[in-house]
């Protein structure tokens, strides 16, 4: 086994063997199922679409991405074992990437649990296949990227707390600073690039059922430069 898939496999057995894990996934499936048939009155709008569903998706990774991620090195900071960790034959980007694949991979249990939702709905109308795929395929990605996010943020916090509140902040903005940038009707290269750097910008294309190629290059870009930046912040603190 390589050294990546070995640390993943530790990691995610650590993050089943606690009830943060199960809490996060229960929380997630609640929020969305209940923000979209109760909040949002899903079956008054008589329309076979859920973008509403996934942008709730997205939403909601704001603060189930960084629950996921603030135990990646601020609890073994905590603990103690994060010198013991950078002593082991691993190099440090095999650590950020077996952490990344873990969290990536708690993260896309959530996701195909939400499956049977459309699955359910796809009952009571007609939905497009293609577009369902897209949407899926759109919130995958994003989850990533907001991964390797929440893992460097956790690379530099001294605890569990602020790595998940300054990964939530962090979130938080690049969801809504487009929308805060179309309310505040913002133009020119101001506008350009706060759309650039948010995640719902890059989102928008695949919830209509459109995988556009910048916004998949985006998402991969954003995804390697936080897992480099991870890697590049463990190495300084090694060698400190």
């Amino acid at each position: 086994m390589s050294p990546v898939l070995a640390i993943a496999r530790r990691e995610l057995r650590s993050s089943f063997n606690s009830p943060v894990a199960y809490g996060v996934i229960i929380s997630f499936l609640l929020f969305t199922a209940v923000s979209l048939f109760f909040l949002s009155a899903f079956f008054t709008m008589n329309v076979a679409d859920l973008r509403q569903y996934f942008d709730l998706m997205l939403k909601a990774f704001a603060f189930v991405i960084p629950a996921i991620t603030m135990r990646a090195w601020a609890e073994e900071r905590r603990t103690g074992t994060y010198e013991l960790l950078l002593t082991l034959p691993f190099t440090e980007a095999e650590l950020v990437l077996g952490k990344f694949l873990a969290a990536f991979a708690l993260a896309l249990v959530a996701i195909l649990l939400t499956i049977p939702v459309p699955l359910a709905i796809s009952l009571l109308g007609s939905f497009d296949p293609g577009v369902l795929v897209a949407q899926y395929l759109g919130v995958i990605l994003a989850a990533g990227a907001a991964v390797a996010l929440g893992q460097w943020v956790s690379s530099l916090a001294k605890n569990q707390i602020s790595a998940f509140l300054g990964a939530a902040f962090a979130m938080i903005f690049l969801v809504f600073i487009n929308a805060l940038a179309n309310f505040l009707q913002f133009g020119g290269v101001l506008a350009a690039i706060l759309n650039w750097l948010s995640l719902a910008f890059h989102y928008e294309a695949f919830s209509r059922g459109v995988a556009d190629s910048r916004d998949l290059a985006y998402f991969i870009a954003f995804g390697v430069l936080f897992l480099y930046l991870s890697t590049w912040n463990l190495t300084r603190r090694k060698w400190s």
